[in-house]
């Protein structure tokens, strides 16, 4: 007698989200099973990786992944060329952090001309971040928006202290929407509840749960993601059904283990080679977690978790 393996079937669905416009959009979730469960279910859209970007150079990441991009990150839309043609990034994250009132303080008008150069230079689908400072991406977020109008981008992020001026924007200019709490179920229904409560399609906003890097609570991430998706699925909650995000890059590489160099712990081994595993491991995790959309920084941490992805899919 053959051997049948049991199968899982659930009565809810991730909604499927699409981002960009033309040839190169791209369309995430749309599965009713869990991660990279094609088995048992529909997995019409595979995870999908962006490569960050920034408005003003990245002073501030480790040597290790800055270097990469000597030689384009002085320049939003050289930094955006790259990751298109070189890369063949098939998304790109646009954090303005210049904006922030303790970096640059760069004022709505140089994010709107930032953005607006950065959608002339590239055709890849864009995701639109803000400083995360609540009071100035309002501002921001509502100029950019309507710079990019009807370029199907994602805006972000939503938070409870701003998502109403935020939301408002990215409905009003046809984006799609982050919404981000801190680490909690509840929060997260509770800000989606709220932003559909504005009107805002349920289906057009992406969960953000936010992130932890491998060593420094990531399980506890894992563990509100996979938390979400079970009841996206299980319990067919329309209010937690939107594709989640990994916002991974930023939250790895700060930690001590991205950047401690060999000559203080040479029992870490290689520096560079470290930092890169520590990215894919995180991104990886988050993958199997739900994530269906994740924003790494190295070229090579991108590559190692591409290829776990077209091996599980």
């Amino acid at each position: 007698m053959s051997f049948t393996p049991p199968k899982e079937s659930y009565p809810g669905k991730v909604y499927p989200v699409t981002i960009g416009t033309g040839g190169k959009a791209v369309t995430i979730g749309g599965e009713n099973v869990l991660s990279f469960h094609s088995f048992e279910g529909e997995t019409p859209n595979r995870p999908v990786i962006a490569m960050e970007i920034q408005d003003v150079p990245p002073a501030d990441w480790p040597e290790n992944v800055r270097k990469v991009f000597e030689g384009v990150s002085d320049d939003p839309v050289k930094w955006a060329k790259y990751c298109q043609d070189e890369l063949k990034a098939k998304a790109i994250a646009l954090r303005l952090v210049g904006t922030h009132p303790d970096r640059e303080n760069r004022t709505p008008a140089d994010a709107v001309q930032t953005v607006k150069d950065v959608l002339a230079a590239v055709d890849l689908p864009l995701i639109i971040l803000g400083s995360n400072h609540a009071e100035k991406d309002s501002a921001v977020l509502i100029a950019v928006a309507e710079a990019a109008k009807d370029r199907n981008c994602i805006i972000g992020k939503a938070q409870e202290a701003n998502y109403k001026t935020i939301a408002a924007a990215a409905m009003a200019n046809g984006h799609k929407l982050i919404a981000m709490s801190e680490l909690d179920i509840n929060l997260s229904k509770q800000l989606n509840i709220l932003i559909t409560q504005m009107g805002f399609d349920k289906e057009k906003v992406i969960t953000d749960p936010m992130c932890s890097a491998l060593g420094y609570g990531l399980e506890y991430t894992y563990s509100v993601m996979e938390r979400i998706r079970l009841a996206a699925l299980t319990q067919n909650d329309q209010t937690m059904q939107q594709p989640l995000l990994g916002d991974v890059g930023m939250y790895v590489w700060k930690v001590k283990e991205t950047q401690a160099p060999e000559s203080d712990l040479p029992q870490w081994g290689d520096a560079e080679q470290r930092g890169i595993l520590w990215e894919a491991e995180t991104a990886t995790a988050l993958l199997v977690a739900g994530a269906e959309l994740v924003i790494m920084r190295h070229p090579r941490a991108a590559a190692v978790v591409e290829k776990v992805i077209e091996e599980l899919v």
